[in-house]
């Protein structure tokens, strides 16, 4: 959740633009609290994480630039049309990761499609932080990094830093989609080798059928394809 205690950290570990993508939460109310802890010292940039596919085999895609909200548990092919219809930057989050990422095969057949792939995230381990540096190398797309933070000391443990000044999110969205120049960072000692194990557990809560159970059987749910919020506009894709 963002909130006061999450600016505070950003903006103690430096960062100019924090990207905000909590899972299951529409658009404009991103948008909303995005504007509300935006200052002159920290920009807060509304994201969306789609899962694309089935709760069982979803594929999670990162939208930056959205104009209009978009739902959870569509088609693959429902997404990336979703997306490219608002010229939003597409990124892949920690990719080739157990049920809930794009695989090396997706991630060719849909390179077009794609303007940069994770190449480091907290809470993978260095062996898969590699594995996606080779399959961003592959498909000769743009890296970049995050802390993926869902819990709040992770944040500013990992970033990107652009070679051009990000004032906005059109800024935002412009470089990733122009692939503009950028480095990747992560601290390094016990604390953050600590976040990222504790960032990695979170995934057990995170993943769980319980919390499915609760979020997506009545339909109603912010993000589900077929709340009232979409006008039906998304039902020829929707897996549910």
């Amino acid at each position: 959740m963002l909130n006061e205690r999450v600016v505070a950290r950003a903006k103690a570990c430096g960062l100019d633009v924090l990207v905000y993508a909590p899972h299951f939460t529409r658009l404009p109310e991103l948008r909303a609290r995005a504007e509300r802890f935006s200052d002159d010292d920290l920009l807060v940039v509304p994201a969306r994480e789609v899962f694309a596919g089935t709760w069982r085999d979803r594929r999670h895609l990162l939208a930056v630039g959205l104009a209009e909200p978009i739902p959870d548990f569509i088609s693959l092919d429902g997404a990336f049309d979703a997306f490219r219809r608002q010229g939003a930057a597409v990124l892949v989050p920690h990719p080739l990761f157990l049920n809930v990422s794009l695989d090396a095969e997706e991630i060719r057949a849909h390179r077009e499609r794609i303007h940069a792939v994770e190449t480091h995230n907290l809470k993978l381990f260095e062996w898969q932080n590699r594995r996606a540096r080779r399959i961003a190398h592959d498909v000769d797309r743009p890296g970049f990094g995050s802390s993926y933070a869902h819990l709040h000391g992770s944040v500013g443990e990992v970033w990107t830093t652009f070679e051009r000044e990000i004032d906005s999110e059109l800024d935002l969205v412009e470089a990733l989609r122009d692939g503009a120049p950028r480095t990747v960072y992560r601290r390094n000692g016990p604390w953050h080798a600590a976040r990222g194990l504790a960032e990695f557990a979170h995934l057990g809560y995170e993943n769980s059928w319980s919390k499915l159970d609760r979020m997506f059987l009545s339909g109603t749910e912010p993000t589900h394809p077929s709340h009232v919020a979409y006008g039906g506009r998304f039902d020829d894709v929707s897996v549910y």
